[in-house]
């Protein structure tokens, strides 16, 4: 017996949903990091390339499977075409390996948000903090504990209730408070001192105009591959949330447009967390500042913040974090959506049993995590010559492995065994006019296989 399907209340809530789950925490401090180390502008103009291509096909193809099929991705595949079920199996390990250690870093936001709201900046800047708490026993466990908490709360509620009612809550606030701070950022000027006074418009202009200083063909190469991965992960693609989301979408609305308007978000957000980092950190630390990479958002921003005064900074620091928490948030719930429909369709459960068992496992999985910096501390060196221990290790095999060759065969799957047609007629469903659907059978035949295996192949260092 088949039960109607849940489906998003309209064309809004499904690109609020699906945009709160692209906009994550790579596009706030993996972002700005990337354009600040590959010549600002000319990043941006390769990335937004990249968007209205590579990502387009991409993203379109995993929402039209999922509203084509009317299933999460653990059956999805298997509606496609029967021999490439497992191709479900691989769309489900996905956000079930990712889920424990985004929930933990999200954990870490709801840390420092809580620290610099009490008042106590100044902690925060303190040289080891981050290392402190990270390694500390108790304190990550319990703030994965809070930030899963909230997120199984809206899974629990359901599509309309819970996921569809959050985002449209959280995301109109969230471009508001990066607009906000985007524009603050870059009214910023401080002299340092050895007297020399630097702006946020300085820094605003290392961030969009592109520098071709020392260019050559394999820092082109570099630039792009950078892009494109951040791209990748950015657009939540190959974890199966796309697939998931798109089955909640509604036959009526028009799947393009849809697709589009979830790309110009995650894109536009993208831009204007560059602005608001770059022109911060530039003013306070110069350029030496963008080479913090990963560590920019819980060590260096903080001290950016205390630049600014104990009350300003502290102002501003706890409007951050509060937009790191929206973006996080919106982005694990959508992990956990991915599993949770999965299971429910797949093996008939309830929302509810789908959600408690799903979070239970998402929370343990987090546990050992955590405990990774700590009592279960090793250090392992990755293909890629980078040294990690189990968070790095998680996010390695789904990232760097796993998600490429899953998009790569999706790829294959639709692009040459059940061809680019079913995709094209789902995206053409109810009269819906496809200007670029010729575009969409060269992308998703050649152009995206190509990219989609450079990328699996930077991840054993071939383009470092």
């Amino acid at each position: 017996m088949n039960i109607e399907r849940t489906t998003f209340s309209g064309h809004l809530g499904f690109v609020l949903a699906a945009a709160g789950s692209a906009v994550g925490l790579g596009n706030i401090w993996r972002f700005p990091y990337l354009a600040a180390k590959n010549g600002g502008g000319l990043f941006l103009f390769v990335y937004i390339c990249l968007v209205l291509t590579f990502g387009f096909a991409l993203l379109l193809t995993e929402v039209a499977i999922g509203r084509k099929t009317q299933q999460g991705p653990l059956s999805a595949y298997k509606r496609i075409h029967p021999n490439w079920a497992w191709l479900g199996l691989l769309a489900t390990i996905i956000p079930a390996i990712i889920l424990p250690y985004y929930s933990l870093i999200g954990g870490w936001v709801v840390k420092y948000f809580t620290v610099l709201a009490t008042g106590n900046l100044n902690n925060a800047t303190q040289d080891g903090f981050f290392g402190g708490f990270i390694t500390a026993q108790w304190s990550p466990i319990i703030f994965h504990t809070i930030f899963f908490a909230a997120t199984a709360a809206i899974i629990y509620a359901g599509v309309n209730k819970g996921i569809e009612r959050i985002s449209k809550i959280l995301m109109p606030l969230l471009l508001l408070l990066v607009l906000g701070i985007a524009i603050y950022s870059c009214t910023l000027v401080f002299t340092d001192e050895n007297g020399v006074t630097r702006t946020g418009m300085q820094g605003l202009a290392i961030y969009l105009i592109p520098d071709f200083t020392g260019m050559t063909f394999g820092r082109l190469l570099g630039v792009i591959m950078d892009a494109l991965g951040q791209l990748f992960y950015s657009l939540s693609i190959a974890m199966g949330i796309m697939i998931a989301y798109g089955s909640y979408l509604k036959k009526s609305d028009n799947l393009p447009k849809s697709v589009n308007r979830v790309q110009i978000f995650d894109t536009g957000v993208a831009i204007l967390a560059g602005m608001m980092v770059i022109p911060a950190v530039f003013t306070f630390m110069g350029t030496e500042g963008f080479g913090a990479g990963p560590g920019l958002m819980f060590v260096s921003l903080p001290k950016v913040f205390q630049a600014m005064g104990s009350v300003t900074g502290t102002v501003i620091g706890v409007l951050f974090f509060a937009m790191v928490f929206f973006a996080a948030l919106t982005s694990c719930i959508s992990i956990l959506e991915a599993i949770v429909s999965s299971l429910m369709d797949e093996f008939k459960w309830t929302r509810k049993k789908a959600t408690v068992i799903g979070s239970i496992y998402g929370w343990l999985l987090g546990i050992f995590v955590a405990l990774g910096y700590n009592l279960l501390y090793f250090e392992y060196k990755l293909p890629n010559g980078s040294t990690a221990q189990i968070l790095d290790i998680f996010d390695y095999v789904s990232n760097n492995i796993m998600m490429p060759v899953l998009a790569l065969l999706t790829c294959v799957l639709i692009g040459w065994i059940v061809k680019p047609g079913t995709v094209i007629e789902e995206a053409e469903a109810g009269g819906v006019r496809f200007a670029r659907r010729g575009l969409y059978v060269f992308l998703i035949r050649f152009v995206c296989p190509v990219l989609l295996a450079l990328v699996f192949l930077k991840a054993f260092g071939l383009f470092a």
